[in-house]
């Protein structure tokens, strides 16, 4: 079921499927009136997030305008954390997140950032298959919430068809935070599996962050050389997987392990 309803205080709309918030946008100020203008991405994109900083990479090592797909719309948050010249398409399989996040309504994301972003319904394995091969300097994949998690999108094949569509000393960030399952190591195994060198960050957040709708996120950066994780990993917190992560049997389009995902998360 997806709500969209406001905050306790008035200040923020919220978008949520299930228990997992997928978009907040402040609508009023600490005074109650209303916030005009361009909207603030928040939640996991808020500038200086792991994905903002995935972004940030990619482009001073381009050092041009980048090519991103991203997969999972929520409230359009990404539409206005991407620069002006940047190329932005996403990939939704519900189009009721898209017709939600469409209306001004509800989110201005989308009518204040990029009212013409293409984005594409179906399912991400199939449609952002059919893109040409080198197609995006950054693919983020934003599909996964605490309630429900597509492993098909999260398997050797499935990092093996984003690296397809990587263009050279291209990015791929798997947006993997949850509250029941351990999935950073997932991420560096499949990976590694597919061929590609990795790099994951735990966000690690004031204690006052949640209040402004700011949350901590787990990421997972994969490449096809330690070269092209060059600048992120001369940031702060981004690390190589260690031995215990790439322990884990890497998932595959014939074999998961959510329960294994679920014993990591009750033992940390």
């Amino acid at each position: 079921m997806h709500k969209v309803h406001d905050s306790d205080d008035g200040q923020f709309r919220l978008l949520q499927h299930g228990t997992t918030t997928h978009g907040a946008q402040r609508i009023r100020d600490d005074a109650g009136k209303p916030v005009i203008g361009r909207p603030e991405p928040l939640t996991y994109y808020f500038r200086g997030s792991p994905i903002s900083d995935v972004l940030d990479a990619a482009r001073a090592r381009k050092g041009a305008p980048l090519k991103i797909a991203a997969v999972g719309l929520g409230a359009g948050s990404m539409t206005c954390l991407v620069e002006a010249a940047d190329e932005l398409m996403f990939f939704e399989i519900d189009p009721t997140v898209i017709a939600i996040a469409r209306n001004p309504r509800y989110f201005t994301f989308i009518s204040g950032c990029r009212p013409q972003v293409p984005i594409v319904v179906g399912d991400a394995r199939i449609t952002l298959g059919r893109a040409a091969a080198a197609a995006y300097d950054v693919i983020v994949i934003d599909a996964f919430a605490s309630d429900s998690v597509p492993a098909h999108l999260l398997t050797r094949e499935a990092m093996a068809l984003y690296a397809g569509k990587l263009a050279p000393g291209g990015l791929i960030a798997l947006h993997l935070s949850n509250r029941h399952m351990e999935l950073m190591s997932v991420g560096h195994v499949v990976a590694k599996s597919a061929g590609l060198v990795s790099l994951g960050k735990d966000d690690d957040l004031p204690e006052d962050a949640e209040d402004g709708y700011r949350f901590e996120s787990t990421v997972v950066v994969a490449a096809r050389t330690k070269a092209d994780l060059e600048r992120l990993a001369k940031r702060k917190d981004w690390d190589e997987p260690d031995a215990s992560e790439l322990a884990v049997r890497p998932w595959t389009d014939d074999y998961a392990n959510p329960l294994g995902a679920i014993w990591r998360k009750l033992r940390e």
